[in-house]
């Protein structure tokens, strides 16, 4: 089977549905994102037999911090383009603006029952939100179209009624295809988690070493353009969002952009997809690359670096797509320059450089597979904390030790 940065876009499912009809979601990484690279994560592929219309999820506390009656899960998302939450009975409900009590917030928490909750799962795609030692304030309100949606917590924006309420979230998508998911950290870092997956295969994804938790915090600190990103013990912001809250700097990555303009306005840039091998350089300031079709970029910002959007977006087109991406990873690792050959493959390549995404770095080194979610394009060679299986039997969600 091809790398995963070389499969068409069209093949993967991803989370559209629900970034799409939410009013405030958070920018986070969405389900078997645009640029998956390296080798197949998951189960069987072949798609033979199809996913059941339910499957076991088990919340298992370990935080030994945290008592069972201290946190609370929220189960949210989309079915067929409907915003909708899981009850702790496992059934599906609609999005109501009557579930707002007088408090103007809905309350759809489930409860833990015991160390290890098991709760019903129905096809869906979503989040799967905690939160430790308080509960979390989701509005129901009218989007664009007057369709109830939810406005969901945005940890990064001092003004939401959450940001001081320690939590996180896993994202996934549920059909009839299979159970796709993640630990993702694309929009801030926060509670220690891992996903475990069985099935064909038995998978986990996102568990940190020990310690991993306060060495991040501790790593984003000590760099002095990322230290303000950490709030307090509750969670450390992704850089992207700092620069929109104005503590982090817009011009931080300009420097090394400058940089690759100039050495790839002198010689060749070869990213390889699905599609071929494209050979770029900069002529006129667009980084413009020959091959199976004409893909060419203009010089992005720091945002555009930090978010893969912009001048980075990757539209699902099989050619600027994913090459936006892999450019997207190579910047955030700082690879480009020293690898004329993209995508890079060994990690240990990546984030050498003092003017790197350093945030990226720390959640990386936290985990004991070296896999995670620090920004959108994480995925390119296969480094994200992503797992997949087509014939899923369970789901377990831990919260581990802090």
């Amino acid at each position: 089977m091809s790398p995963r940065h070389q499969r068409d876009l069209s093949r993967r499912k991803v989370l559209t549905a629900l970034g799409g009809a939410a009013v405030a979601v958070p920018a986070i990484a969405v389900v078997a994102p645009h640029a998956l690279a390296g080798s197949e994560q998951g189960g069987d592929s072949s798609g033979a037999r199809a996913a059941a219309g339910t499957l076991p999820l088990t919340v298992v506390n370990r935080t030994g911090s945290f008592g069972n009656d201290s946190i609370h899960v929220y189960i949210v998302g989309n079915q067929d383009g409907k915003q909708v939450r899981v009850t702790p009975d496992g059934s599906l409900a609609p999005i109501s603006l009557s579930d707002n009590g007088a408090d103007g917030f809905t309350d759809y928490a489930i409860p833990l029952t015991g160390t290890e909750t098991t709760l019903t799962l129905p096809h869906m795609s979503g989040r799967i939100y905690v939160a430790l030692g308080g509960k979390l304030k989701f509005k129901a309100v009218a989007d664009g179209n007057g369709n109830a949606a939810l406005q969901y917590p945005a940890g990064w924006v001092t003004s939401d009624p959450n940001y001081r309420v320690l939590h996180d979230c896993a994202e996934f998508t549920f059909n009839s295809s299979g159970m796709f998911c993640n630990t993702t950290m694309v929009d801030m870092f926060s509670v220690p988690m891992n996903i475990r997956l069985t099935g064909a295969r038995d998978q986990t994804t996102g568990t940190l070493r020990e310690g991993g938790r306060a060495a991040a915090f501790a790593a984003v600190k000590t760099v002095e353009e990322f230290a303000p990103l950490v709030v307090d013990d509750l969670r450390i912001i992704a850089p992207g969002h700092g620069l929109d809250a104005g503590i982090f700097a817009k011009d931080y990555f300009a420097p090394y952009i400058d940089e690759v303009w100039s050495t790839y306005t002198g010689r060749d840039l070869t990213v390889t997809t699905n599609a071929g091998a494209f050979t770029g350089r900069v002529r006129g300031d667009r980084l413009t690359f020959d091959g199976p079709a004409p893909v060419s970029f203009a010089r992005p910002t720091t945002r555009d670096v930090l978010f893969c959007d912009g001048n980075l977006a990757a539209p699902n087109d099989g050619t600027t797509g994913p090459v936006a991406a892999v450019l997207g990873a190579g910047f955030n690792r700082s690879t480009l320059i020293g690898h004329p050959v993209q995508p890079t493959t060994n990690p240990a390549d990546f984030y050498r450089t003092d003017l790197t995404n350093h945030y990226s770095k720390a959640i990386h080194a936290a985990t004991e597979d070296g896999k995670a979610y620090g920004f959108a394009f994480d995925d390119v060679a296969d480094f994200a904390s992503y797992i997949q299986d087509t014939a899923p039997t369970g789901i377990t969600l831990t919260l581990s030790a802090f």
